[in-house]
Parts: structure tokens; C-alpha cells; sequence
């Protein structure tokens, strides 16, 4: 989720292992029978008590290593919210907030899973 007027990202930090305490992009599995642009606005309202809009692809990770539980595939989206919507944690989340996007760069140890690659792949695209 993304607040484009400021380039801030929204991150949980993670309550539960895998990664307990990393930063993560708010997420979750998509329901079966479920559209993923769909469940990617659930997950959004569910971890971050966010509406969002506009959904835009981002990139696809399927790295079978990329999480130590299962291979699991990553659809990450761009989504809009209001510039004053402010994040509140739930479900599997410890914390949600806004960073800034040229503070985050600097600390890829901080992320939860492949989570730092999505954020290069972001800035490459804002920049093509």
C-alpha cells in the first residue's frame, strides 16, 4: 500500500514466526474461489484497517524458498489510500505504519521474507 504524494510505504511488523518482529508487507492467503485483487483489499482492511483502490500489479515471487513454512506465491499489488488514512494493526499484525520510502531502502535486513526485493522492484518502476 501505497501513499504516492509522499512515496510511503505501509508495513506490518510481523506478530508470528515466521520472522516475528520483521518488517512485512500487509498480506495473507487468498480464499479459494477468491479473486486476488480482491483478497489483496481484505487482507489490506484485515491487517491494516485500510480501504484501498485501485490495485495495480507490482511483481510476482515464487521463489520455493522465499518462506520457510510451504512454497508459497506472492501477488504484490500497488493500492491506493487516502492521504490521511492512518493504519491500525490486526490480525497477524504487531504494528502497521507509513515509512518513507528512502529510509526504508537503506535496511534491507529488516524484512520478512523476500519483502526488501519488492520494495527494489517498486523503486524500479518508479523510475522507468
Amino acid at each position: 500500500c501505497i501513499r504516492d504524494s509522499f512515496h510511503d510505504i505501509l508495513l506490518v511488523t510481523r506478530k508470528n514466526d515466521p520472522f516475528k518482529g520483521a518488517l512485512a508487507f500487509p498480506g495473507g492467503f487468498v480464499n479459494y474461489g477468491e479473486d486476488p485483487l480482491v483478497g489483496c483489499l481484505r487482507e489490506l482492511e484485515e491487517e491494516c484497517s485500510l480501504q484501498g483502490k485501485n490495485p495495480e500489479l507490482v511483481t510476482v515471487a515464487g521463489n520455493p524458498k522465499r518462506d520457510p513454512r510451504k512454497h508459497v506465491v506472492a501477488i504484490c499489488y500497488k493500492v491506493e489510500v487516502g492521504e490521511n488514512d492512518q493504519p491500525k494493526a490486526g490480525d497477524d499484525a504487531a504494528t502497521a505504519a507509513f515509512y518513507p520510502l528512502n529510509e526504508l531502502f537503506k535496511k534491507p535486513e529488516k524484512f520478512a521474507f523476500d519483502h526488501y526485493d519488492t520494495i527494489e522492484k517498486y523503486i524500479c518502476l518508479l523510475y522507468t
